[in-house]
């Protein structure tokens, strides 16, 4: 009986310590859950809500002391027209108590409220447009017209698309304007593409395609030329203006045609001179110390009769004090005694160098062998290097710095050193 009366009392014991250690458990799983997800804050600090609006707009108080004013800012001029809201009001450009952060860059938050120190910001459409294509609406003065147009080379059926697009502005000698367009691939000059005569307009759109069959090896050599003429009552065709556009490697390279526009020219009527003629633009950017020489083409060059195998390139050097400085040259274009190059060079030149330097521009020709010899030079530069029209390049390109002058300049012919 004794037996039995000892296992009761051991079994409830042991009933009582498992459901205390149960409730124990219990007890500390929930203090544990409690504490990381709602720490207690220290005394006196305050609410994290009532915080965010000082962590964004101020400092401590201890480094705002210390730290200087800031500048006012203050909207250019150039900039007042577009949509700065809050700065037409001149909320944001006065002198800030700390860095704070502009309305745009706030993040937006829906259940804190930052009071009146700082405002929650909005998407900023400026920054998501576009640049604007100023093709139809910058026009320089003395515009003869411009010629939108695209290109695109087929290498494996070694084709050349070219779609003419529309022509704007063109100046006919009558109100009556009646374009049309001749498309030459030089030096080739005697077969040519045309496109449809326009009635009565001087903005005709075109949208025609032509090709042209060309080589791979021989189309970085060529020229595509675009003339536009005015066809008057007795069709006769009168030249407003035309476009030369080489045929370079890295214009050509893609698989989709590219857009281009360009501005006419008008066709020197002065005869050649003895030499040939060489035309190329001039700037300098006092801020940068530099000098740009844009070699854009020659004509009329005396070569060799056999012009099969003949190259001709231009050589630029600049001088100082009939010192040698740096020498660049251009691209040899093939039998052509017209060659087109478009290529840009620069040149390191301080202002006060400028009334000591001169540019010498020497076209070369190569024949078989790798010989070649001097068809011609130019030479500009100041009073001390240069007379007449060189002299006058040089001047008008001081007088208009980072502005492109564009001048012919007939070669002579100097013996070979």
């Amino acid at each position: 009986m004794a037996e039995q009366v000892a296992l009761v009392v051991g079994g409830l014991t042991a009933g009582l310590l498992l459901l205390l250690l149960i409730v124990v458990s219990c007890c500390l799983w929930k203090r544990l859950c409690a504490k990381f997800p709602y720490e207690e804050l220290p005394p006196g600090t305050k609410a994290a809500s009532s915080l965010q609006g000082d962590k964004l707009c101020r400092l401590d108080a201890g480094t705002q002391t210390s730290r200087p004013l800031g500048v006012p800012f203050v909207v250019p001029p150039s900039l007042r027209s577009r949509d700065w809201v809050p700065l037409h009001s001149r909320e944001w450009a006065q002198v800030p108590q700390g860095p704070c952060l502009a309305p745009e860059l706030l993040p937006h938050t829906t259940g804190s409220n930052l009071g009146n120190k700082c405002m929650v910001g909005t998407i900023n459409p400026e920054l998501y447009k576009f640049p604007e294509d100023k093709s139809e609406t910058d026009v320089p003065e003395g515009c003869r017209g411009r010629l939108w147009f695209s290109v695109e080379y087929q290498q494996e059926a070694e084709r050349l698309l070219v779609g003419l697009i529309k022509a704007q502005w063109l100046q006919a000698p009558s109100e009556a304007c009646r374009p049309l367009v001749k498309l030459h691939l030089l030096p080739d000059e005697r077969r040519f593409l045309q496109s449809k005569t326009k009635r009565k307009t001087a903005n005709p759109q075109f949208d025609e395609h032509f090709i042209f069959q060309v080589s791979s090896k021989s189309i970085s050599q060529m020229v595509l030329r675009f003339s536009v003429y005015h066809v008057d009552r007795q069709r006769k065709h009168q030249l407003l203006g035309q476009v030369l556009f080489p045929l370079k490697n890295e214009i050509l390279a893609g698989d989709c045609p590219r857009i281009i526009w360009r501005d006419l020219e008008a066709e020197s009527l002065e005869p050649p001179s003895e030499f040939g003629d060489l035309q190329f633009c001039l700037s300098y950017n006092d801020c940068l110390s530099r000098l740009t020489v844009v070699v854009l083409r020659a004509k009329g060059l005396r070569l060799q009769e056999d012009r099969t195998f003949v190259s001709v390139f231009v050589k630029v050097s600049l001088m100082n004090h009939n010192k040698f400085v740096k020498c660049k040259r251009t691209s040899a274009v093939l039998g052509s005694a017209n060659p087109v190059y478009s290529e840009t060079f620069s040149f390191k030149a301080e202002p006060t160098e400028l009334d000591t330097a001169s540019l010498c521009l020497t076209v070369m020709q190569t024949t078989e062998g790798d010989k070649s010899h001097q068809v011609g030079r130019v030479v500009v530069g100041p009073y001390m290097y240069a007379r007449g029209k060189e002299l006058e390049h040089w001047t008008e390109m001081r007088s208009k710095p980072k502005e492109l002058v564009k001048r012919w300049h007939a070669l002579c012919h100097a013996a070979e050193s």
